[in-house]
């Protein structure tokens, strides 16, 4: 009964930030949304998930701290706390640096690989997926007081690091943490420019992520070991996880590159061209290790001698209609991205 009135919580408060207009309320509806999500983290006992528990509420203490400063100066300066009047530079810059922090974008992603290695699949599911909506949805609302200038250069510092820092990775949970770094640069670097596409990258990442968390969390699937030995439990997990890793990498035909395509044509409209190639060649490095990690799922045959030691799972037979959710999702990830 009580996680059931913390997860309504966590949703509530999720709306509540979004579907307000005031600096105060959404600044009362990120802490409230802050404190729900945080049992979950710490729910396993486990010295790893209290670290994450204690890192996470930090960073976003101090996230609340900074939005709540700008929100305050600006309401100071204007005379209302209404989010469309951010004219001031430094409120909004501080505004976004808030906001970004909470999304885990660069500089301020150190907390994020942290946090979802030390929490479960499930609770880094909600991290990478729920907890970007709400700070997203208000960044959307601000977005025509942000300086161009400091979105571009967050959001390809975000591309640059998020793919340096997954390609050596051999834990999934920070490979995914990296992967999402990655993703919100692609998100903020056409902020100022095009936000509805930064909006159909991020909901597009999130139908992406969410599949993938629950095939994880379905075959006991951590580390890139455990990847080798995936297809011994399930052919279809196996392919499944693979096209769903492609498509996040942004691979033509696959749908995750369809917000990619919209940001480029964007940033080349703009006049934004080397930039644009820039983030293109940054995303190759993402889609090294993703390549990486497909390999050992479908192309790699595990040792089969005596000696080696392979992760118990349970059967997969028991658990047919609780792959149909992931699967009946990532049919629709084969469409070509055709849209101009």
């Amino acid at each position: 009964m009580s996680t059931a009135m913390i997860f309504v919580g966590l949703i509530l408060s999720t709306i509540l930030a979004t579907a307000s207009n005031s600096w105060l309320l959404a600044w009362l509806c990120l802490e409230l949304n802050t404190l729900s999500i945080l049992p979950f983290i710490s729910k396993t006992k486990h010295p790893r998930a209290i670290e994450a528990a204690t890192k996470y509420f930090l960073t976003q203490a101090t996230a609340s701290c900074l939005l709540l400063l700008a929100g305050t100066s600006n309401a100071w300066l204007t005379g209302t706390w209404d989010m469309t009047q951010m004219s001031n530079k430094l409120t909004s810059t501080t505004m976004l640096i808030a906001l970004t922090m909470k999304m885990g974008t660069v500089p301020t992603h150190f907390w994020l690989p942290e946090v979802l290695q030390g929490s479960t699949l499930l609770t880094a599911l909600l991290i990478s997926t729920w907890q970007k909506i709400a700070p997203m949805s208000l960044l959307f609302i601000m977005s025509n007081n942000i300086q161009p200038t400091f979105t571009l250069a967050l959001g390809l510092l975000s591309t640059t690091f998020g793919g340096w820092g997954g390609m050596n990775q051999t834990q999934l949970r920070k490979m995914m943490a990296y992967s999402s770094i990655a993703n919100m640069g692609w998100t903020v670097i056409t902020l100022t420019h095009e936000p509805k596409a930064s909006m159909i990258n991020i909901f597009t990442y999130i139908i992406l992520t969410t599949p993938t968390f629950l095939l994880m969390a379905l075959t006991s699937t951590k580390t890139l070991q455990n990847m080798t030995t995936m297809w011994s439990t399930s052919p279809l997990a196996t392919t499944t996880m693979t096209l769903l890793l492609l498509s996040t990498a942004g691979l033509p035909p696959l749908t995750g590159f369809l917000p990619k395509l919209i940001i480029m044509n964007e940033l080349v409209t703009q006049n934004l061209t080397p930039l644009a190639t820039m983030a293109m060649m940054t995303s190759l490095l993402s889609l090294s290790f993703y390549l990486r990690t497909t390999y050992l799922t479908t192309l790699l045959n595990p040792p089969s001698s005596a000696t080696s030691a392979t992760k118990w799972r349970q059967k997969m037979t028991k658990n047919k209609t609780m792959i149909l959710l992931p699967t009946a999702t990532t049919s629709t990830f084969m469409m070509p991205a055709l849209i101009p």
